[in-house]
Parts: structure tokens; sequence; C-alpha cells
């Protein structure tokens, strides 16, 4: 059937050419040259005259081998999926028995070959898609918004996590499924940490983690963490400027296998019952896992899927494969991947932390050569500043260790929050990585001690 024939004459008849354009119905999706010829006239002639069609006759007189059908009853739509249909199966031939098919076939391993194979009928499928609707009507869709609504006082489609930072509940409200959040610092500020931090506080609110670390063993990563959750579940006291905290197992004594004898015990006992203490979990996915060699955005898509994940985090954002650059500007790859990461997390409802990093600066010290707490600017992140555009918060960090101390700067905020600050007492050896109390807390906490 010449579906083809069939719609241009409804286009003549209907003197409709746009419905071309609201079909997004292009040159390649006619499978004859009679009609690639019609259709490139009837468009010039639009264009030409005030976006009218040509008469039936003309167009016969102009293109050799076109049949003009009259009084095509057929709906634009369902004629515009024919067409597609027959376009998406020529596409789906011409890909299976062309040479690429071999040639990729003979080369690439077989997981490589799936990947392409699937990018490749993705693409016919994008191109062959009939849209039947745009967007949402803010009139007539109101059922819709209603359901969603039901369904986020009901907690079952959206979710927020709290912060483990007071401060950033208070002043965005946490973080809200769908979003991508993006963390920066310079080297050995942090980053890492603080992410983490906020990772495990999501799990023991009983959210699904996935953590891509792509620079960090996984045995390293997995310490910080057991350090940061014994912490929390308090089971070591540590003096603190003379004042008594909750602390972790040593950090260090376990990155070097050297924990002391008594606390060896504790540590396997402590192991023991995280599953009983953290409602939710965190799958690692890290450096030296064999299979963790492409790491692009489909990867983390896969790993979403399979792990079920509320909450991702990529650490960092350029340790990661980039997208092509189809833009052919400078920084493309990046922007495009940073793209399909914020188009990522809205598809599955996931709360996305991105890290990445800010350029080397001299640092400034005081007069006692003590060097000062600042967080980097915005524009001190050039190679990868999409994913700062495209983040609905960023936040920046710095941290000195050695003097327990950090903070965290809301950079932009689309929810608000933008310019507050989060001081921080920073000492991750010993897992305790909190909001400093200011105000009522310290002046209760100060009376309790004395």
């Amino acid at each position: 059937m010449a579906y083809g024939e069939q719609l241009l004459s409804k286009v003549i008849d209907a003197n409709d050419p746009a419905a071309l354009t609201r079909y997004d119905i292009r040159e390649e999706h006619f499978g004859t040259e009679a009609e690639r010829k019609a259709y490139r006239f009837i468009r010039d002639y639009a264009a030409a005259n005030g976006g009218a069609a040509p008469d039936y006759r003309t167009v016969a007189a102009e293109i050799a081998g076109f049949t003009y059908m009259p009084e095509v009853g057929d709906s634009f739509e369902w004629l515009a999926r024919k067409v597609k249909e027959d376009a998406g199966k020529r596409s789906q031939y011409a890909f299976f028995t062309g040479r690429e098919f071999n040639e990729k076939y003979a080369s690439l391993p077989p997981e490589k070959f799936a990947e392409w194979v699937t990018e490749e009928l993705a693409k016919i499928t994008d191109r062959t898609r009939v849209r039947t609707k745009v967007g949402t009507d803010l009139k007539r869709d109101t059922d819709a918004f209603l359901e969603e609504y039901r369904k986020r006082k009901e907690g079952r489609s959206f979710k927020i996590w709290r912060s483990k930072f007071p401060t950033i509940n208070r002043e965005i409200g946490g973080y809200l499924s769908g979003n991508m959040y993006t963390w920066y610092a310079r080297p050995g500020r942090g980053k890492s940490v603080i992410t983490m931090e906020e990772a495990i506080e999501a799990a023991f609110q009983g959210a699904n983690a996935l953590a891509w670390v792509m620079e960090m063993s996984r045995y390293e990563w997995m310490a910080r963490a057991y350090t940061s959750i014994s912490a929390r579940l308090g089971v070591c006291e540590a003096a603190i400027d003379g004042v008594i905290q909750r602390a972790g197992f040593d950090n260090m004594a376990l990155l070097r296998g050297q924990l002391a004898e008594e606390f060896e015990a504790s540590f396997r006992e402590f192991i023991g019952r995280i599953g009983d203490a953290m409602p939710g979990n965190i799958v690692i996915r890290s450096v030296d896992d064999e299979d963790f060699g492409s790491r692009r955005v489909r990867d983390l898509e896969a790993d979403i899927l399979a792990t079920n994940a509320d909450v991702v985090l990529v650490d960092p954002f350029y340790y990661m494969d980039y997208e092509a650059n189809t833009s052919k500007t400078t920084g493309g790859d990046a922007a495009e991947t940073s793209k399909k990461l914020r188009r990522l997390a809205g598809r599955y409802g996931v709360t996305l932390h991105v890290i990445t990093q800010a350029d080397e600066v001299k640092d400034e010290k005081d007069e006692d050569g003590t060097r000062e707490l600042r967080p980097p600017n915005r524009n001190e992140i050039k190679k990868t500043k999409a994913v700062l555009e495209d983040a609905t918060n960023v936040f920046g960090i710095d941290t000195i260790a050695r003097d327990g101390l950090g903070v965290i700067d809301i950079g932009k905020g689309r929810n608000g929050g933008e310019g507050a600050r989060i001081e921080l007492m920073y000492l991750p050896n010993y897992g305790i990585v909190k909001e400093m109390e200011t105000g009522v807390e310290a002046a209760e906490r100060f009376t309790l001690a004395f």
C-alpha cells in the first residue's frame, strides 16, 4: 500500500503542508524517489506561497511517477504512523543486511556488539516514532496532576531524602527525587567523604544507594563507610577538644589492617549488625571491579535498573566515559554527558549526586600561617562547567582535616539556599563529619557538660 502517496495526497486536499511538520515527517521516511520528490516540492511550494499546498494537478505535472489519490479519509496521525512503520522496517532491514553490521559482528566482543546494536536500533526507533501529543495541557490535564499529587502525598512517586546536615534541609528542603546535585572542591578537600556521608544518610532512611566510585578502591571506600556508620552507632568514644564525641573505628587502622585486638573483635560484631541498623543499602561500583571497564551514561542506567537505586553517587564526573561531542564545541563531550545524566535522574526519579573538581589555586593563609577555609567559586571550574549548570543545587566544599574543620557553601539554588554556609566538624578518621552546633543546641550541650 502506498501510504506515502496517500499522506501527501491528503496534505494537498486539506491544504495543510504543516501536517508534515506536526507529525515530524521527513524525506527519509518515504520509500520511493517519486514520493521524496513530491515531498520536497510540496514543502518548497508552501515556503514560497504562505504555507499553502500546491494543486494536485500541479504536483502530478511536476513529479513523474507520483500518483495522486483523491479524498483520502484516513487521519493524518494514522497515515503518519503507517509511513513511519514502513520506514522503520526498511531501516532495520538495511541495518541488519549492511556491511557495517557484519564488520562490527566480526570485530567487536559480544557485549560491545550487543551495545552497538541496541544503540543503532534505538536511533531507528527515535527517527520513526509518531508523536501524538505535545507536552501537558495546563487546563485539560488536571486529572493527571491530581493523581500525581495523591501519589506524592502518599509517598508513592516522590521522595525527599534528608541531608545529614540540618542547614541543607532547612535551606533547600532536602534532596528531591528526579534532581541532580553537584558537589565540587579542590583536590583532597573532602568531596568524596561528604558525599559518601549523604549516601549513608539516605541508606539510613531506607534508600537503595548506588555509588559509582571511579578513583578509589572498593576496600578504601568500604573502610571509610564502616568508620562513618560505626560513628553513627556510637561504637567508640573520642575526646575532641575536651568534649566526648561518639566516634567510629579508626579509619587508618582499618586501611592498614592493624586494628587493636580488642577493637577487631568489636569490629566483627559491628559488621554483623549493620543489616539491622541500616534499613536501606549501598551498592558500590569501584575502580578495581573487573567488570567496570565501561563507564558511560548507559552503563549507569543499567546499574540503576539492576539495583533499583533511589540515590546515586557519581564520584567523580570527569572519570566517566564522555558522550560523543556532537556539537563540535570545546567541552561539548562533558556537556552532552551532563545533559544525559540530568535526563537520567528525571526518567527514573533518582536523586543524583555528582562530584567534580575545581582548579588548584594558591592557598590563602593568615598571619600564623594557618590555611583559611575557602570553598572554590563556580568560575574556578572550567572543564566540567556544564555539570554545575544542569544541577538543581551546587555545593562548594573546603576542609582542613588537621584542624577538624570544614565548610559547605550552597553556590546555586533553584529552590532557594543560595549563599548559605554550613560549618562542619570534620574528623573523617573517626567517622565524625557533622554540622557544628550553634545557638540553643550548643548552649544546651555546654550546660550539660558542666
